[in-house]
């Protein structure tokens, strides 16, 4: 890649976000792959990057981990195996979506409509009248609320057809797209897709509307994994294609399951540690807010904090826990006076992978000041207790909820640690 060129320019944007390391040595680019999966293009190098699941496993936990319905109209994933883009997958499953929406007919909203009309519908404005003086024309202004299909809801569905036109990497599911797009040109207005909209949209959700909740989270999915936003910027850069947080679908992931599996608790995303950390008021020349560790899970029960939970798509059975990782996880753990322990999960490939502990001492006195716990979660296993109905399947799925959320109290034996 030529110096200066927007190839470059998008190497260390993908550097600088994280998303990829790509490094140009003496004798080639370098290109290290992190937490996101997905396909783009550098200039002529196109870069693709799989997950490690297989396309029908990923899918089915995408559609649990997000709320996918999981329709006939989609027949098994196996067609969209490796020579596909993960991006596929998301398509394929916005296709089938918007195919049952439009089947049963889209969604129509009672919208208010000024307009000066022959026929007179709704309410007159006759104030309106007076401040022009009366009538000038064969019109009547008038207020009314035709129901029409002309929606944010179906205005953002149309956009993400459209989007998903153009990034699939499977021809079928392009034409597909593109085919349900042109079904709404009609009747639906053209729509920018951007965060603030899909903000939008999530304000406006509600029972009415729960038939979209899956294409628009599909399509909110497909716009972030669009863009880059670096940490003190507020504009949004354009990506040259696709890469999708596995993070976000890990932490979404073990949210629900978590949720919906341990008994008379509460899960809660993203809990504040409020107070923890506060800027000196006599010492906070510049008024900036005081920090707020957000650990990704807080575990409850009758209002009593139980355990501090992160989520990381990282195998810390293969790969050693990062400095800033442990640090964080300190500083959760001693948050907590009465039970100074926080834990990760994480996804580990190896069958054999167990959980692991940190502890944390006073470097003076060697008093223990707490724990930290690294958890493995084998997504292999998650998915079939997902999938398993039967009453033993929903009480092994308890006892997988207990066991990350609070650990096991069995010890490695001494004798098999080498």
């Amino acid at each position: 890649m030529e110096a200066g060129s927007a190839a470059v320019a998008h190497a260390e944007m993908l550097t600088r976000s994280r998303r990829l390391q790509l490094a140009d040595l003496r004798d080639g680019l370098q290109i290290k792959a992190l937490s996101h999966v997905g396909r783009l293009r550098l200039g002529n190098l196109t870069i693709t990057v799989l997950p490690k699941l297989p396309g029908t496993s990923l899918l089915n936990l995408l559609r649990y981990a997000f709320g996918f319905r999981k329709l006939h109209l989609l027949c098994d994933a196996s067609h969209l195996s490796e020579p596909c883009g993960f991006e596929d997958l998301l398509v394929a499953q916005l296709n089938t979506e918007a195919q049952e929406l439009l089947s049963r007919g889209l969604r129509r909203s009672y919208v208010r409509r000024g307009e000066r009309l022959v026929s007179p519908r709704g309410q007159i404005n006759i104030g309106q009248i007076a401040r022009e003086g009366g009538l000038v024309a064969a019109e009547l202004p008038c207020r009314h609320y035709p129901r029409i299909e002309d929606t944010l809801f179906n205005r953002v569905l149309h956009a993400g057809l459209i989007l998903a036109g153009s990034l699939a990497s499977n021809l079928l599911l392009r034409r597909d797209a593109r085919r349900l797009a042109s079904l709404m040109e009609e009747s639906i207005s053209t729509i920018r897709l951007s965060s603030a909209v899909m903000n939008q949209v999530a304000r406006q959700s509600n029972r009415l509307n729960t038939s979209y909740t899956a294409s628009m989270s599909i399509i909110r999915l497909l716009v972030e994994s669009q863009g880059i936003t670096l940490e003190g910027e507020a504009i949004t850069n354009r990506l040259p294609g696709f890469l999708f947080d596995m993070n976000a679908f890990f932490q979404a992931l073990l949210s629900r399951f978590l949720a919906e599996n341990l008994a008379d608790h509460r899960v809660v995303d993203e809990h504040g540690l409020k107070h923890m950390m506060r800027y000196n008021p006599g010492f906070n020349p510049q008024g900036k807010q005081s920090p707020t560790p957000r650990p990704d899970y807080a575990i409850t029960k009758n209002g009593r904090l139980r355990a501090l939970l992160d989520a990381k798509y990282r195998d810390l059975w293969d790969k050693p826990l990062p400095r800033e990782m442990l640090y964080q996880l300190v500083v959760y753990a001693i948050s907590q006076p009465s039970n100074p322990t926080s834990s990760i999960l994480y996804p580990a490939a190896h069958l054999q992978a167990k959980e692991a502990r940190i502890d944390i001492t006073d470097p003076v006195r060697g008093s223990s000041l707490g724990q930290v716990c690294l958890r493995p979660v084998n997504l292999n296993r998650l998915e079939a207790l997902i999938q398993e109905n039967s009453p033993q399947g929903r009480r092994q799925r308890i006892a997988e909820a207990t066991r990350l959320a609070f650990g096991s109290s069995e010890p490695i034996p001494v004798a098999s640690i080498a």
